[in-house]
């Protein structure tokens, strides 16, 4: 058997002449591509202070409940935990594809014992022949002198990148429906209380009819009517209930345990749950905010690493194979003296001709840098949109809530003075009943457009890329700004050692 094995000085040799005949690359030099949408944004309130890329969630979130919700989601949550798992795939990935870039040395141990018959011996006589072989030895290992291996290396790292950052986007979509669901539970408890004492006001108004009716001081069509009232508040009562129970389950899904009842207050929250002022910044600097963006940022990269790697294929590619140990027609002589044996086999191969191989692929990865690139620019232009609704939603949601507020306390004065008039006997009772259903519309309108800012705030933050911080290492981008730092090119050992 032979013991294959490169002695220390040689492989050192080797090793530096690779990675010096390396520096050759075919990649294209990578240019960001320009920002696709405006320069500020259309809707921008100069009196917001907090900037939601230096706020992180848990500042955000002012309610404890809440907050102790969010962090039992981030540590429960399925869709989240796939994320992260896709993470650990992805890196494992990489140092896979970057293993190519080293040699390989094995150890390795064999041994033969064959029959040989008379006609086929050179003796003419039958024997049995043996042979021996143990060593380490060096596998196939390409000399990357055009880059090949490096940029296969280098788009695997920024695939690792990308799906780390597409965590992250998970992550904030997570929290964000949380908060809003909570939210939501919140105001559902908000319109059952109202509701409630609603239908417990127009159940006294329907016996004080019906004892009128009685009296014949009040007519059929007055009694029908505030019956019809009862049954609508009994009937929203059943709806709001529905959505009170939908909005719980959906807090169980997203946050992953089995009972999520302890977390969540049995009465309405009255305070406010949110930070009320964000920042919103510049478009620009949603490149480095928006998890979605620099996600699709790495994966253009990647494509453009594909591309030196496609265009390596056009050159020649040497590899080396070789071998050192002993070996010996007896095995009690494997490791005798003298038993030493060696090999060295370098090889070239030159694409002559592959019926158009190398150009398809080629090809291949120039459109799918392009189709990278459109990516690119769309996801900056939805995250423009989704930031630009949010800031619509804020702005005009805070002085709709302000009109809904002045609103619903006229239309309590005007129920208490209605009601006032009718029991004088100078309304009658139909006026009364349209100023007890004008009151009930405004309160209940009053609740949903409170929580629809409250709601749109969360969409602010998520839509800026704020804060959500939730598990612990360095990010993609911390990863490739830490290199670029430290002078790395991102398919060295600097990126190589962050990244593990």
């Amino acid at each position: 058997m032979t013991f294959y094995l490169f002695k220390l000085k040689p492989l050192a040799l080797y090793s530096g002449l690779v990675f010096s005949l390396a520096g050759c690359s075919l990649v294209p030099t990578y240019e960001r591509p320009s920002l696709p949408v405006a320069a500020q944004w259309a809707h921008k309130d100069a009196g917001l202070q907090s900037t939601a890329a230096t706020l992180p969630w848990q500042s955000f979130v002012v309610d404890e409940r809440l907050r102790t919700l969010v962090a039992t989601a981030i540590e429960h949550n399925r869709d989240l935990r796939q994320a992260l798992l896709n993470i650990d795939g992805a890196r494992a990935q990489y140092r896979v594809q970057r293993a190519d870039r080293v040699p390989t040395v094995e150890g390795q141990a064999s041994g033969t014992r064959q029959r040989m018959p008379g006609d086929l011996s050179p003796s003419g006589q039958a024997q049995i022949q043996e042979a021996y072989q143990a060593g380490l030895g060096l596998t196939s290992f390409e000399l990357d002198l055009f880059g090949r291996v490096r940029n296969l290396s280098e788009s695997a790292l920024q695939q690792y990148l990308a799906t780390e950052e597409a965590a992250r986007a998970v992550q904030t979509s997570l929290v964000a429906e949380v908060v809003q669901v909570y939210l939501a539970r919140n105001s559902a408890q908000q319109r059952q209380l109202l509701t409630s004492n609603t239908l417990k006001t127009r159940e006294v108004s329907l016996r004080l009819i019906e004892r009128r009716r009685q009296a014949g001081t009040a007519t059929a069509l007055d009694y029908y009517e505030a019956s019809s009232l009862v049954e609508q508040a009994r009937a929203d009562l059943e709806r709001i209930e529905r959505e009170y129970l939908q909005s719980t389950n959906a807090l169980g899904l997203l946050v992953g345990i089995a009972d999520v009842t302890g977390y969540l207050p049995e009465q309405q929250v009255s305070s406010l749950l949110l930070v009320q002022d964000l920042a919103p910044g510049v478009p620009s600097e949603l490149l480095e905010q928006r998890p979605d963006i620099r996600a699709a940022e790495f994966r253009l990269r990647a494509r453009n690493a594909d591309i030196g790697a496609a265009r390596a294929a056009f050159f020649p590619r040497i590899s080396l194979t070789g071998m050192f140990g002993s070996s010996s027609a007896e095995l009690s002589d494997l490791f005798g003296g003298g038993q030493r044996g060696w090999s060295f086999a370098p090889q070239i191969s030159l694409p002559i001709f592959d019926g158009g191989r190398n150009r398809a692929g080629l090809d291949l990865a120039t459109v799918r840098k392009d189709m990278a690139v459109a990516e690119y620019e769309k996801s900056i232009q939805t995250a423009f949109r989704e930031v630009a609704d949010a800031l619509a939603a804020t702005d005009t949601l805070r002085r709709e809530e302000q009109a809904r507020k002045t609103l619903a306390e006229t239309s309590a004065k005007a129920l208490k003075l209605s009601e006032a008039r009718y029991r004088a006997g100078v309304d009658d009772f139909l006026r009364f009943l349209d100023a007890q259903r004008s009151d009930f519309a405004n309160q209940t309108v009053l609740i949903q457009v409170a929580t629809q800012r409250q709601s749109a705030l969360a969409d602010l933050f998520r839509a800026l890329g704020g804060g959500w911080d939730g598990y612990t290492g360095l990010s993609a981008a911390e990863v490739a700004k830490q290199a670029q730092e430290q002078g790395a090119n991102p398919s060295s050992d600097a990126y190589a050692q962050l990244v593990q």
